[in-house]
């Protein structure tokens, strides 16, 4: 998407059907998700709860209460959704730092924490879809045009440049912090790719590319400093280079099974329900969760997974075409936001589940068992179908 087509915002504007193509994705994922989820769990729930819906009755539960608040972004004009992104962002904050502190520890890391008799709360999975608002919101009103290159890289871009670092760099730090990598990657890139889409000039097109080269370095940085992080590059760059998983008993255990399942998967696949990796062969829950797209390339093939790939790289065109049609910048954003976080996290997980990066923790939206990643996913397809509800006028 051309950063040119980021227009002002226009007072003229009329309402129209949302885009029906993203409602039918949403429809369709959610339902091969829960369905998928069930296959994937089975084995699972009956060793634990003696019941082999269990999970997708769970699953089915946090869809049901994401269409609640998805179905308020939806009904509510975006604009004055928009006006509350500050009062989200510092509760969201908040709550990212409660959870360091009163979260309970699992494997490591704090990331969850229950209130009451409530399910347990991901703050920074809220935490994606908060600073999206609150950047389309602040962003949209950094519009800024100057006539010569060192007044533009001065005046607008550095002034820009210090306070949406200071925004980023908060949110980021408290969920690094948990620790949760991935989650950070996917928040960071979510947001450098609305820094650089916000911009007109040269001195905003420059800057940004700059900025881009200096983060990445703090990323690998980030990726080798924990030993277990580590150990994960370690075997990820292994494969590339050999073809082989270093240690397949120990640190390279997990990348074994998933290549196992996707090898014996084959092209067709051994068919649904098939799988045998599910039976506690990948590590933990993760065949419900992180490693799910394993289990789909194992029992539909490789036919199988192509159709997934291909689904989202359709949702990412008419992500992008709803922000190019939105009625003003503050649209534009948060279409551009929505479309680059669900797709980026969509592809980072199915490249990790290949071999095409380090595995990381990152969910595949609808398809990865989850409430609080479940919840978010439908609150940004409710607000995706706002922004394509309103039509320029003339």
């Amino acid at each position: 998407m051309s950063r040119k087509t980021v227009r002002k915002r226009s007072t003229k504007s009329s309402y129209q059907k949302s885009d029906r193509s993203i409602l039918i994705f949403l429809i369709i994922m959610a339902l091969s998700g829960a369905i998928m989820i069930y296959d994937a769990s089975v084995y699972q729930a009956n060793q634990t709860f003696g019941d082999q819906f269990h999970f997708l009755k769970l699953q089915l539960l946090w869809l049901l209460l994401g269409s609640i608040p998805a179905f308020l972004f939806y009904i509510v004009d975006y604009r004055k959704i928009l006006k509350l992104s500050l009062p989200a962002l510092v509760i969201t904050i908040l709550f990212l730092v409660l959870v360091l502190v009163f979260g309970e520890e699992i494997n490591g890391s704090k990331r969850w924490f229950q209130i009451g008799g409530l399910p347990p709360i991901q703050p920074a999975e809220f935490a994606k879809i908060v600073s999206i608002m609150y950047l389309s919101s602040w962003l949209a009103k950094k519009d800024y045009h100057y006539t010569k290159f060192e007044d533009s890289l001065k005046k607008g871009f550095v002034k820009n440049l210090i306070g949406f670092l200071s925004i980023l760099g908060a949110i980021a730090l408290l969920v690094l912090l948990e620790p949760d990598l991935g989650t950070t990657m996917i928040i960071c890139v979510t947001a450098f790719g609305m820094f650089f889409v916000s911009g007109q000039d040269k001195a905003h097109t420059v800057g940004s590319i700059g900025v881009l080269f200096l983060l990445l370095p703090l990323g690998v940085l980030a990726a080798v400093l924990e030993p277990y992080r580590l150990s994960r590059v370690q075997t990820f760059l292994t494969l590339i280079l050999t073809g082989e998983v270093t240690d397949p008993r120990g640190s390279g255990y997990q990348m074994q099974q998933i290549l196992i399942g996707i090898g014996s998967g084959g092209f067709w696949g051994k068919g649904f329900g098939q799988s045998r990796q599910r039976f506690g062969y990948l590590v933990e829950n993760t065949a419900f969760t992180d490693s799910i797209f394993a289990v789909v390339l194992e029992e539909l093939g490789l036919w199988g997974g192509a159709i997934l790939v291909f689904s989202w790289i359709f949702f990412l065109w008419r992500g992008f075409k709803i922000a190019m049609n939105a009625i003003d910048k503050e649209g534009q954003l948060l279409a551009t936001g929505i479309t680059i976080w669900l797709t980026c996290q969509a592809f980072f997980n199915m490249a990790a589940n290949v071999g095409l990066i380090p595995l990381t923790g990152i969910p595949l939206p609808f398809l990865t068992y989850g409430g609080s990643s479940t919840i978010v996913t439908m609150m940004a397809f409710g607000l995706l179908l706002n922004v394509s509800r309103f039509k320029k006028n003339g």
